[in-house]
């Protein structure tokens, strides 16, 4: 089958693109623009009104927080209880920052000792009010001290009371008497222990001065040498007073060359010995001589330590006996430039001593050189 197509011999006129015409809106896109900028002014005014709004409610706020809560007088809270403290405050408005310490006076305890603002100031109501409630004294009651030492008790209420005023204290001087307990060591006490402490109270003790009239026997020191001789007097409880002189031509050079009383010879505990010591063999920026000192006279024998202490900080102990006091002498021989320092009961006792070949730089030492 044959199809047989035939196009018009006159086809319709086409309008060009510039003659068509558009169909005319409804709306004028002017006026739309126009209505959009009165739309943003609004908007921009009222924040604006906004802010301002804010600024002056924040403005007036400030003021009346500068005008305050009502004014009220502080209380006078010293020597109440806690409990009656806070009523007192809350009818005033007030609140209370509290703090404890311990004070010196035992019936202080659970009363307000301090305030601040003081009592009379002018505050605002809802201020805080700093009180400080005692705890009462540090010790309420007398300690046991029978069969302390007497020296580590004191150090024990100093410890104790440091910063404050003591309320327990050691009566000057204790009453010393004979016993077979050690030197030193508390017997009896005045008050007794657990008695309340109500106020500043002085503690009576009885303490031992150790046996009376020990008897020890005298070492034989003949021909030791200055060392050994300072090791033989720290074993016994005999207080030595050293001398040195130089060598004889039959001596030995530093070395005891005399003594009295003899060797062998019973004497009370805590007797003075005389020992001579002979000067040792002269060596370069070596010193050597006797260290003197005065104490006072002690009770019962006191721990005395001597010791030397180089330049550079070092510490080389030289002799530690048990002293009662009096003269107190110790032989050494050291380099130039060390220093003698001198402790009872482990506390030093000034001056130091600078070792010196011309003699010491203070103090009462009486070097001697070879």
């Amino acid at each position: 089958m044959k199809l047989d197509f035939k196009l018009p011999k006159k086809l319709p006129k086409i309008p060009r693109l510039s003659d068509l015409r558009l169909p005319t809106l409804p709306v004028d896109l002017r006026k739309i623009e126009s209505f959009d900028r009165e739309h943003y002014r609004i908007m921009a005014y009222g924040f604006g009104a906004v802010i301002v709004l804010m600024f002056v409610v924040g403005f007036a706020a400030f003021l009346l927080s500068l005008r305050g809560a009502e004014q009220t007088m502080v209380p006078d809270l010293r020597g109440m209880e806690l409990a009656q403290a806070l009523v007192k405050l809350q009818e005033k408005e007030l609140y209370p920052r509290v703090s404890l310490r311990f004070t010196d006076d035992p019936a202080d305890r659970g009363k307000i000792v301090e305030q601040s603002p003081s009592a009379g100031a002018i505050v605002k109501a809802g201020r805080r009010i700093a009180v400080t409630v005692s705890r009462g004294s540090v010790v309420e009651r007398v300690e046991n001290f029978v069969g302390q030492d007497v020296n580590e008790a004191k150090i024990h209420l100093q410890t104790l009371y440091a910063g404050a005023r003591p309320l327990l204290s050691v009566k000057e001087p204790p009453v010393y008497v004979f016993d077979k307990a050690p030197a030193g060591t508390i017997l009896e006490q005045k008050p007794l222990p657990e008695t309340e402490i109500a106020g500043p109270t002085q503690l009576e003790l009885v303490v031992s001065r150790g046996p009376e009239k020990a008897q020890v026997r005298v070492p034989d020191l003949a021909g030791l040498s200055i060392d050994e001789a300072l090791l033989q007097v720290e074993k016994t409880d005999l207080v030595v007073n050293f001398s040195m002189r130089p060598a004889g031509k039959t001596e030995r050079a530093g070395a005891v060359v005399a003594q009295t009383p003899a060797a062998g010879s019973m004497i009370p505990s805590n007797a003075r010995v005389s020992v001579t010591l002979s000067s040792p063999h002269a060596e370069k920026d070596q010193v050597a001589g006797i260290y003197k000192r005065d104490l006072p006279d002690y009770p019962y024998p006191l721990k005395v330590s001597l010791e030397a202490r180089s330049p550079s900080g070092d510490r080389t102990p030289i002799v530690t006996v048990n002293h009662p006091g009096g003269a107190f002498t110790a032989p050494y021989v050291l380099p130039e430039g060390y220093v003698l320092v001198l402790s009872v009961l482990d506390r030093e006792v000034p001056p130091r001593v600078e070792v010196s070949a011309s003699g010491p730089a203070s103090g009462p030492a009486s070097p001697t050189a070879p």
